[in-house]
């Protein structure tokens, strides 16, 4: 496997500024700064209830922060309304945790489903968009198979051709190897620094998993209690310069070794 690289652009993509999220009264990001280069593959770390979810759901649209400013290509999309918001998140691919298929509709339906929802295209063209992609991302042969005759990595590949069907120009991916055995977990790690690389897409994964992000991660954002603990690359931080995301290292008992031979492959 190749090792991801850093993006030689130094255009920011997504720019989290000054956002501050509370519920109920009771904050669950506090000043949070983060800024995504174009090309990049950043995962955002972070153990239960660190606001990682908060984070995605505002970098989406789906909530508003109570103040701050959150540009995406340079726009901020805070104050949008439904419509202005919708065509923006066409901007976006989402990979859900658990691909969230529909487990009536076929692996063709289902990857068909964004085109049929924002195109006009003929059912033509539809399945022939449908069937490169999957032949794309290894997937022949599955398309009138149903997603609970498919393997867990097989479905991550499913939810990932849904989510370039309309072209998206940013990935995100929300706990892709939650749930999966470990060599499953090496096969959605493989897919999401190969798609980076032939699509040149900017991509932001969300995940507790550290030993997945040290393997995928151009740069790595650490959340603890709301706020940004610490971001480098994850040679920096396994060198220790960032001492809060050693600790969290170190308690992930995490073979480091094992992490840079796999990128190194």
């Amino acid at each position: 496997m190749a090792a991801p690289h850093l993006s030689s652009s130094s255009e920011p993509h997504v720019e989290v500024r000054g956002v501050y999220k509370s519920f109920a009264s009771r904050p669950v990001l506090s000043a949070i700064d983060i800024t995504f280069m174009r090309g990049e593959i950043s995962v955002i770390i972070g153990g239960s209830g660190t606001g990682k979810t908060t984070l995605l759901r505002l970098l989406i649209g789906l909530e508003k922060p109570d103040r701050g400013s959150i540009l995406i290509a340079g726009q901020d999309i805070v104050p949008l309304g439904d419509a202005e918001m919708n065509r923006v998140r066409r901007k976006f691919g989402m990979v859900f945790q658990y691909a969230a298929l529909l487990d009536s509709m076929t692996v063709l339906e289902n990857v068909a489903f964004p085109l049929r929802e924002h195109t006009k295209l003929s059912e033509r063209e539809i399945r022939e968009r449908v069937r490169a992609k999957l032949a794309d991302l290894g997937l022949n042969d599955v398309e009138h198979q149903f997603p609970s005759q498919l393997s867990g990595g097989m479905r991550k590949r499913v939810g990932l051709a849904r989510a370039l069907m309309l072209e998206p120009e940013l990935v995100v991916y929300d706990e892709p190897t939650s749930g999966l055995d470990p060599f499953t977990t090496e096969l959605v790690d493989e897919m999401i620094v190969s798609t980076r690389t032939r699509l040149n897409l900017t991509s932001i994964v969300i995940s507790h998993d550290m030993a997945s992000a040290l393997r995928i991660a151009d740069r790595i954002h650490l959340l603890a209690e709301g706020q940004v603990a610490g971001s480098g690359t994850p040679d920096e931080l396994v060198a220790g310069k960032v001492p809060l995301a050693l600790r969290f290292l170190q308690a992930s008992s995490i073979d480091f070794a094992v992490a840079r031979a796999w990128r190194k492959e």
